[in-house]
């Protein structure tokens, strides 16, 4: 065969690679949210996807990094965030339909197992934070970036506070229930955080914060 035509030459293992891999994240997302993490074990993924336990390792060694995968999978059901010109409708682009999502299903108890086995294993812990949370945090990075090169908001705006200020209210309601978690109140965390950038001047350098002297 020539160079020509093997580049040419369909690969035919990858369709049916690539069906088996999304059997199998969306039979351990069916276990995670039906039953929980204890569940999800790569007997009972394999049962449940028609697959073998070798084709699982070939691409998650622990069930923990599947079902890490398996509810990203999940979430990427949800459309990717626009660019609507103001950081306002940006993040709420990005975070009402995830809030929609995740109130329907029992997420909450999926992260809290998930969390719990990061308290206790510094290996999983760094995989849950590179598989899971940080490609979230990117999301909304990228949203105040632009924000920033329009000019909408300082450019020494700490982000990563921001982020925690809107994140860290969503995730507690997904996680205690006390409260409903609509888009109400999507819309009220992101215009409190938002007003609270507005009302910080940018500091010239060199300027010593507010609060150092308190």
């Amino acid at each position: 065969m020539s160079d020509a035509v093997a580049a040419t030459a369909p690969q035919r293992g990858r369709p049916r690679s690539e069906k088996a891999r999304g059997a199998i994240l969306e039979a351990a997302a069916e276990l995670l949210l039906e039953k929980g993490l204890a569940a999800v074990s790569m007997d009972a993924v394999a049962a449940r996807a028609g697959v073998s336990k070798a084709t699982i390792y070939r691409w998650w060694p622990t069930k923990e990094t599947l079902a890490l995968d398996a509810l990203y999978h999940e979430w990427a059901a949800v459309p990717s965030p626009r660019d609507t010109g103001s950081l306002r409708g940006d993040l709420l682009s990005l975070l009402r339909p995830w809030a929609r999502l995740a109130s329907r299903r029992p997420y909450g108890r999926a992260i809290a197992a998930l969390l719990t086995e990061a308290q206790t294993d510094p290996t999983f812990a760094r995989e849950y934070r590179t598989r899971f949370v940080e490609p979230r945090r990117d999301q909304a990075r990228a949203i105040f970036h632009r924000a920033i090169e329009r000019g909408e908001i300082p450019a020494d705006t700490k982000t990563e506070v921001a982020l925690d200020l809107l994140y860290g209210p969503i995730y507690h309601r997904l996680l205690h229930a006390h409260a409903p978690l609509n888009d109400q109140f999507v819309r009220d965390v992101i215009d409190t955080t938002l007003n609270g950038i507005a009302q910080v001047p940018p500091r010239r350098p060199g300027q010593a914060s507010p609060m150092t002297d308190r």
